[in-house]
């Protein structure tokens, strides 16, 4: 089984976050970079289990510039036999889902797995648009999958309960929690990380639908008010007048 596993460099969650340009643009400056957690703990280890149950190949695939190579190593090191890099600024999930469809289309993957979202733009658009891209099936925020011949069972969380569904290979899915367990990288790995093939690909002819204006940090966190356990009256009044619900 071929199989390609989207990854995305995300901020580590310690960064200060911070943006120039007249808030126009995210100041990368002393920020460290990390393979996105939901990408790397559940998409790419998902990918490895189901590989080392089966046989096959796990490629690892990012759009972005060469300051992108040393996270896509990282991911590497947990075991992927080859990573690809499509050459382009990712400026919006539709170029970028659209860009690895492209590649993915005309390689011939069996699955194509990412996490449910990145961590710092939290949209979980990429994989659907991804599969319509392939006109593949999609399942999104998948929590276990089992594949068999040209099949994949999945279960997937819905209000009150999990749903179980059965699809045809090849697919695009979503992973949440649940998918795998994060796995760190030995010292073999990480030094198998530094031959293992990254091949730097040209984008597609693909034009961006949307991009972005400004940024903006959210409301600092107001003071913690502690109250006595004993007056009820004055936490009344405060969960009146001064609580707000978000």
């Amino acid at each position: 089984m071929k199989i390609l596993v989207c990854i995305s460099k995300s901020p580590d969650t310690t960064s200060k976050i911070a943006f120039t340009d007249g808030d126009t643009k995210f100041d990368e400056n002393g920020v460290q970079y990390i393979v996105n957690p939901y990408d790397e703990w559940y998409a790419l280890v998902r990918a490895l289990e189901l590989k080392e149950a089966g046989g096959g190949s796990v490629s690892i695939i990012t759009v972005g510039s060469a300051a992108d190579d040393s996270v896509i190593r990282k991911a590497l090191a947990i075991g992927a036999d080859e990573a690809v890099r499509i050459d382009a600024e990712p400026t919006d999930a539709y170029y970028t889902a659209m860009q690895i469809a492209e590649y993915a289309k005309s390689n011939g993957f069996d699955l194509v797995l990412t996490g449910k979202e990145t961590i710092n733009y939290n949209g979980s658009q990429v994989a659907g648009m991804i599969a319509e891209g392939m006109d593949v099936p999609f399942v999104s925020l998948a929590s276990r999958m089992e594949v068999g011949g040209s099949t994949a069972t999945l279960d997937t969380e819905i209000v009150g309960g999990i749903q179980t569904v059965e699809v045809a290979l090849p697919a695009v899915v979503s992973c949440a929690k649940g998918m795998a367990e994060q796995r760190i990288p030995n010292m073999r790995g990480i030094m198998a990380a530094r031959t293992k093939p990254l091949n730097v690909v040209a984008p597609a002819d693909i034009q961006a639908l949307t991009s972005f204006t400004s940024y903006s940090l959210p409301p600092a966190k107001s003071e913690c008010k502690m109250i006595d356990p004993e007056n009820m009256d004055e936490l009344v009044e405060l969960l009146h007048n001064e609580a707000k619900v978000i």
